[in-house]
């Protein structure tokens, strides 16, 4: 899946030389966190995002006449003193893999997204991947999710799947991760059906283990491998 079928088009974006009043009365009107700082041309020079603002405002609190001022004060700076230049963005031919693995590693909220004149031609939030994972995996439909450690090996995928199949169960998706003991893999079938004890017998009766999904901790994963 591309980010470009993915993304947010005709992005709401805000001017360098605007103040932090014009963002705050953005953000709030739109309920947005983000908002892409452009030039005249569309080209992508920073974001702008609520953390920011909130980071050079006086505390909430303030209040009455002298409040007003203070916040008046404040109001006068310019995005340009508060946002991230050059933000790490997105293009279009992206995968929600990219995405994903990139939100990882980032820790942002949301993506612009650029052509390769670094233009913007839109955004994509968190929301929407996981909005997007969410339908790759197919967990709108009810089911069941399976945690089968195995051995990581050729022709054990094939041996989970037909057996899963002979019990006339359908699969909404498949996911394959590392686990911490080595040579081996997590897999994680999502099963279209709640009945799923004949599937957990047959499984350990193959001789695979199987551990509640929640017990599954990536943290736990080698840190050089």
């Amino acid at each position: 899946m591309f980010i470009s079928k993915i993304m947010s088009r005709n992005a709401v974006t805000i001017d360098i030389n605007a103040d932090i009043s014009q963002a705050r009365e953005i953000m709030s009107e739109n309920n947005f966190r983000h908002l892409p700082v452009v030039d005249d041309s569309n080209f992508l020079i920073g974001i702008v995002t609520d953390r920011d603002i909130r980071s050079v405002l006086p505390s909430s609190h303030i209040t009455g006449d002298n409040g007003m001022e203070v916040l008046k004060r404040f109001s006068g700076i310019k995005i340009k003193d508060i946002m991230t230049k050059n933000p790490v963005a997105l293009s279009p031919l992206d995968t929600l893999q990219d995405a994903l693995i990139l939100l990882q590693k980032e820790r942002f909220g949301a993506f612009p997204v650029i052509d390769e004149q670094k233009k913007l031609i839109g955004i994509v939030s968190v929301r929407d991947l996981l909005r997007e994972f969410i339908n790759v995996l197919g967990l709108e439909e009810p089911g069941t999710l399976l945690c089968i450690i195995v051995e990581n090996k050729l022709g054990q995928m094939k041996k989970i799947v037909d057996a899963i199949t002979e019990e006339h169960v359908s699969f909404g998706s498949v996911l394959v991760s590392r686990y911490w003991e080595k040579g081996k893999r997590a897999v994680f079938p999502y099963l279209l059906t709640q009945n799923i004890a004949p599937v957990k017998r047959k499984l350990k009766k193959m001789g695979y283990t199987l551990l509640d999904p929640m017990d599954w901790y990536m943290d736990h994963l080698p840190q050089n491998d």
